[in-house]
């Protein structure tokens, strides 16, 4: 019978184990297929980015690094529930629309306005876009894309080296993506780059997908829902643009920029609040925080700063939005982590009590209500 036991239970062909010179050349050869194999589909633009494929791409790593290691099935059996919920997630994000629920074009820039006084991402690209992307690009362009590989990788690496803890991470992370969607259907939003494609008057009555979505905010009087732009460099287009991709024309990496706006082309088009970009990069930085050390904690908090600047300033997302990111990421933190010690205090309760019983047979038959001799004298 095959043996799925988990990857520290697999005797000695473990992660920490020795594997026979044979299955390590087989191993070899199928991670390097599999780069091959990722490298030519993202290169022809056939991958996109999204939940799905890189979850494909996660578990088939996996199955190829753990040849010669432990059972390859081991990846199907604890994955697919993984992968089952994201696909899910994909599926079912449009309920929004379906049902009815009217679209949010003021409520991020309203309170980002009350915030700061200003539009955080109106102000960022008055500042710092120029007509061309700048180095600065490169960096927020690998920041967004990286979203769609770290918390996977993590996921996988945490697999290899400690499932308990990547159980507890994924716990996690599928809680942080299902009350997500519980808030793309209660409050469907619209992001920067949308409001500065329409007008309010064009936006009246909150539609999810009206016609102004799909154009340009080229000539879209006073800015759209935004307001008007002046950039510092008169060279710079006057409006608010999606810029999450242009770095990669600085690297002359075009196919990466395909790949990423064919990827968000096909996604939620008013799922703003609460930005799990945000969300998810904060929950790394928590989750990571008791487990690395000083240098590891500026790294992890760092990138989901990072990730908050890109985000605001490449007009995906409102400040508003990532407030309401973080704190479903401390939520889902606390509450996995309460959940977690009641099991903990259940398990160890129910293993005392069984320990009692089979000490002390008669006390046992009395906890059951029946009646001890005595009574019965």
């Amino acid at each position: 019978m095959t043996d799925l036991r988990s990857p520290t239970q697999n005797g000695p062909d473990t992660a920490t184990g020795t594997s026979s010179p044979g299955a390590v050349r087989l191993r070899r050869a199928a991670i390097a297929v599999w780069a091959l194999v990722v490298a030519t589909l993202a290169g022809t633009r056939v991958m996109s980015f999204g939940f799905v494929p890189i979850m494909v791409v996660v578990v088939t790593g996996l199955a190829a690094a753990s040849i010669g290691r432990r059972n390859p099935l081991l990846v199907v059996r604890d994955w697919l529930p993984f992968g089952l919920v994201l696909f899910a997630y994909e599926s079912t994000r449009g309920t929004a629309a379906f049902l009815g629920m009217p679209t949010r074009w003021h409520l991020a820039v309203d309170a980002d306005r009350w915030m700061f006084g200003v539009v955080p991402t109106v102000w960022l690209q008055e500042h710092l876009k120029h007509a061309d992307p700048q180095w600065w690009e490169i960096i927020t362009s690998v920041v967004y894309m990286s979203y769609f590989i770290v918390p996977y990788a993590l996921a996988g690496w945490l697999w290899l080296r400690d499932r308990t803890a990547w159980k507890k991470f994924v716990t996690r992370f599928v809680a942080l993506f299902f009350l997500g969607l519980v808030g793309y259907i209660l409050v469907p939003a619209a992001p920067p780059w949308a409001a500065a494609q329409c007008t309010a008057e064009q936006v009246v009555g909150g539609p999810a997908f009206p016609p102004c979505i799909t154009g340009t905010p080229e000539n879209v009087p006073g800015g759209g829902v935004l307001g008007p732009m002046t950039p510092d460099d008169p060279a710079a287009k006057p409006f608010i643009e999606r810029i999450s991709s242009r770095g990669w024309d600085v690297l002359h990496i075009g196919p990466v920029r395909d790949v990423i706006e064919v990827g968000q082309e096909r996604s939620n088009q008013v799922a703003a609040i609460p930005s799990l970009h945000a969300g998810l990069t904060g929950l790394l930085a928590m989750f990571m925080w008791r487990r690395v050390g000083p240098r590891g904690r500026i790294l992890w908090v760092g990138y989901a700063a990072a990730m908050a600047f890109t985000l605001v300033y490449s007009a995906e997302h409102y400040v508003f939005d990532l407030i309401l990111g973080w704190s479903l990421a401390a939520l889902v933190m606390v509450g996995c982590a309460a959940v977690e010690r009641r099991w903990a205090r259940r398990t160890t309760r129910h293993g005392v009590d069984e320990g009692r019983d089979q000490a002390d047979p008669v006390g046992a038959t009395q906890a059951a209500g029946e009646p001890s001799v005595d009574r019965v004298g």
